[in-house]
């Protein structure tokens, strides 16, 4: 028998792995959290499962998403970076992630860790919605226009609220499997 998974996956093994193994899976782990926010930002005007395909490129490309790395990146590691056919070559995006590392190690230091401080934003419990198929989920949420905000504040780069949003479901701050997936009730 078939299992259901959520309409936006179906058709590609890639996708449907990821759908499977992570998508929607409440994450804490820091390193995880922070290639999570990297990849997001990137996709930024992309497909996912364009960035799904470059992952492990992205991986390599930045020492594994070690943001105490990314953080002390130069110039010519970021020009590394922009001849790496890989991955996405976008300076805006590739000095966001540098950005971003700086600052997710200042919320680090804040909070005591990233996890605490965004999973605050649902008070550390994740948000199970009801969607009877995908496209009924919204692309921003009022939550996520805070996070956007708040981290927008902190100095953080390519984080606006449909980004956030789609941090979100990839990292299980809500549930947004379709109620008819397998998946629905085992995250």
């Amino acid at each position: 028998m078939q299992k259901h998974r959520c309409g936006w996956c179906l058709g590609d093994p890639l996708y449907e792995a990821y759908h499977d193994n992570e998508w929607g899976v409440p994450l804490h782990d820091e390193r995880l959290l922070f290639e999570f926010l990297v990849l997001e930002t990137f996709q930024a005007g992309l497909s996912w499962i364009t960035i799904l395909r470059k992952r492990d490129n992205f991986r390599v490309a930045f020492d594994n998403f070690d943001y105490s790395i990314i953080a002390n990146y130069g110039d010519a590691k970021k020009e590394e970076l922009l001849q790496n056919a890989g991955i996405i070559r976008n300076k805006l995006k590739v000095n966001s992630a540098i950005t971003n590392a700086q600052n997710f190690m200042k919320i680090q230091q804040e909070f005591g860790s990233f996890s605490t401080y965004i999973w605050s934003f649902v008070n550390d419990n994740p948000i199970k919605n009801n969607w009877p198929h995908y496209k009924d989920c919204p692309a921003t949420t009022e939550i996520s226009d805070r996070i956007s905000k708040d981290l927008k504040k902190r100095g953080f780069k390519f984080v606006g609220s449909t980004v956030m949003y789609a941090f979100m479901q990839a990292t299980g701050m809500v549930n947004d499997h379709e109620i008819g997936c397998f998946r629905y009730n085992e995250v």
